[in-house]
């Protein structure tokens, strides 16, 4: 492809998303040379990569402008404007994008100077095709390292990260097959539920199935104070505010072709919710201390435990963002409306936190599970998972912590089956009763299978089976 004319520049943001598709990587070649622009591109095509090429530093640029590139390759002699000095200048505006500098002049100083402003690398021509893809490779994994790095430093509460969404109610197959159905879409979605509910994990699921190539980068926007927020979203260059000491890519830059995950939206500033409506609408990033925007592309989920219609009404959230987010909503259950999952959820974060803890996991017999069930969970998820926690390390369920709470309304209506709620699933029901019989015998299976009126052989396999399941 030969160099883009300035003019024509414009046409590249509407076919870049099509020509990045499938792409591992999108690279720009800056040479005054057609013949090694082509060969180049050629080369790196064939690799699997999106290319685009421009002949000076000026349409390289404009190209920039509107296209997100994962790596640079430059001659450093070019005419007009100094690549170097133009590096330079990225630089300070908070650009990290690697940089690979190609020159036929074996000149010393300029190669430490290339160096010292943050080159990758410093290829002589002529050079051989393994040199030039052994180089690209390197900084290609380097850049992946550098952001997967920056996100994990973020997970400072990886705990809740579960893998999986756990529990067969009706109300969680109703989010799963929600979940399945936008996930591979672009649109931005809205979760909203109660603290607790689980809505972090409801967006790591959409993520995980979104078949999307970058990472997922959370943010508590309630956590952070107003006047940071902005340069952790979108960055800022040197000097931009006191304590900006060097330039910074912020969240959405990372998080390029993943899912920025911005929980708490209704604790966002109102300053801060037009610039984020502007980054929804432009799909382009301003960051802070800079004139220049740079493209972006991400997928934004945000989640809220708070009703933000009554935030619109109280002047406390815009209602033009509220829309922009609002492309579909989903709705966490709340626990105590999904009380049939308790008995699976009991099982998994006692041998879920076991191993963490390093403590034998305890069976919950039936009084366990209807106490358990009786209980109303206003903390939801987290409040149930902290309690499965302090049973293990007591040995046993901490009672007196749920008699002092609220029976469950949705509950304290159901009408029991032999002392089982009638919302229990039969298997859950026969398992209850089972354990049951098989403490009041003190494990003997035997004498157990002789009350149950079942052989010995369907009590062992039964339990064979729970511990499988």
């Amino acid at each position: 492809m030969a160099a883009v004319n300035p003019s024509e520049i414009s046409t590249y943001s509407d076919s870049f998303k099509q020509g990045r598709e499938g792409k591992t990587a999108s690279i720009l070649v800056v040479d005054d040379e057609p013949g090694m622009r082509n060969f180049l591109q050629r080369a790196l095509v064939k690799l699997g990569a999106y290319v685009e090429v421009a002949d000076s530093v000026e349409q390289a640029q404009a190209l920039r402008e509107r296209c997100y590139f994962d790596l640079m390759i430059m001659d450093i002699r070019l005419p007009g404007e100094n690549s170097v000095e133009w590096l330079e200048s990225l630089r300070e505006q908070g650009c990290s994008t690697d940089v690979i500098f190609m020159t036929a002049f074996a000149e010393l100083d300029m190669a430490i100077q290339a160096l010292r402003t943050g080159a990758m690398d410093f290829i002589l021509k002529p050079f051989r095709l393994e040199q030039m893809t052994a180089s690209v490779d390197r900084c290609l994994e380097r850049q992946k390292l550098r952001r997967e790095n920056f996100l994990l430093r973020r997970e400072v509460d990886k705990q809740f990260d579960l893998d999986g969404m756990i529990g067969h109610s009706q109300a969680v197959k109703d989010v799963c097959s929600i979940i399945q159905r936008v996930a591979p879409t672009p649109s931005t979605i809205l979760i909203e539920g109660e603290s607790g509910t689980g809505k972090e994990l409801a967006a790591r699921a959409i993520h995980k199935r979104s078949g999307r190539s970058g990472e997922f980068a959370p943010i508590n926007c309630g956590s952070i104070s107003p006047e940071l927020l902005e340069s952790e979203l979108f960055g800022h260059s040197k000097g931009a505010f006191t304590g900006a000491h060097r330039s910074r890519q912020g969240l959405f830059s990372y998080a390029s072709g993943g899912t920025v995950f911005l929980d708490e939206i209704g604790e966002m500033p109102l300053a801060m919710q037009a610039k984020l409506l502007r980054v929804l609408e432009e799909k382009a990033i301003r960051p802070v201390g800079t004139e220049q925007e740079l493209p972006v592309d991400v997928r934004i989920i945000a989640a809220t435990n708070r009703d933000l219609s009554e935030q619109i009404a109280a002047g406390k959230f815009r209602e033009d963002l509220y829309y922009r987010l609002n492309v579909l909503s989903i709705t966490m259950p709340p626990l105590r409306e999904r009380l049939d999952d308790i008995p699976e959820l009991a099982e998994f974060f006692s041998s879920h936190l076991s191993t963490e803890l390093g403590v034998p996991p305890i069976p919950f017999n039936h009084d366990d599970l209807i106490t358990l069930q009786s209980y109303s969970w206003p903390g939801n998820i987290r409040e149930f998972k902290n309690i499965i926690e302090r049973s293990l390390l007591l040995g046993q369920l901490p009672g007196e912590s749920l008699h002092g709470g609220r029976p469950s309304a949705s509950n304290s209506d159901l009408p029991l089956t032999q002392g089982y709620p009638a919302a229990w699933s039969l298997d859950n029901v026969e398992k209850a009763h089972m354990l049951k019989v098989l403490q009041e015998v003190e494990g003997n299976k035997s004498e157990a299978a002789r009350r149950l009126g079942v052989s010995r052989k369907t009590m062992e396999r039964k339990a064979l089976q729970w511990q499988s399941s």
